[in-house]
């Protein structure tokens, strides 16, 4: 299609081709800094209130690690034809290469529902792929293979509007660090 590219070379952990969303860790801390918080405060104030016994301090911590599951977020992950979204639950990987559709949902938490042709899907927050140019770059070359053997039947249009804004904000980024901006 009309969307454009850029090279897809990242190295983590040895590999290269592969991509790791770079927040992720500093999302997790900050989620487990709410749980502490929250769950030190509930013990506090049942402390403060003279009713804070070993079962309720049990209850408090398992409401703190609630927060946590809440409030900790995805791993995404992607290589030269694959991404993948690792969960509490487990993971979720499609073939970028082998893409059936896109689909966006939603509006300020807008996220991507992508279906390859074997039958998987994965869902994918637009945050991530902002944050991380590397991440994008590659499911972009895996879609444009996925367009080009014919497989994308839906999303084309998606794609298209997600690299203008993604490309948009990169470009900002370097006239704002260039002092042009």
């Amino acid at each position: 299609m009309g969307w454009r590219t850029a090279p897809a070379a990242a190295t983590h952990a040895g590999r290269p081709d592969t991509a790791v969303d770079r927040r992720w860790r500093a999302d997790a801390r900050r989620a487990l800094h709410y749980s502490l918080a929250f769950a030190g405060l509930l013990m506090l104030l049942d402390w403060g209130a003279g009713g804070l016994t070993l079962p309720r301090a049990g209850l408090w911590s398992v409401l703190g690690i609630l927060v946590l599951a809440v409030f900790l977020p995805s791993r995404v992950t992607a290589g030269d034809g694959w991404l993948a979204v690792q969960r509490l639950m487990g993971e979720r990987r499609v073939r970028t290469d082998a893409l059936v559709s896109v689909r966006r949902y939603g509006g300020i938490a807008a996220h991507l529902v992508l279906r390859d042709a074997h039958g998987r899907w994965l869902e994918l927050d637009l945050h991530v792929l902002e944050a991380n140019p590397l991440i994008w770059h590659l499911l972009d070359a895996g879609a444009r293979r996925s367009l080009e053997r014919g497989t994308l039947r839906h999303g084309a249009q998606v794609l298209a509007e997600l690299a203008d804004r993604i490309d948009g904000m990169e470009a900002r980024a370097v006239l704002k660090a260039s002092g042009l901006l």
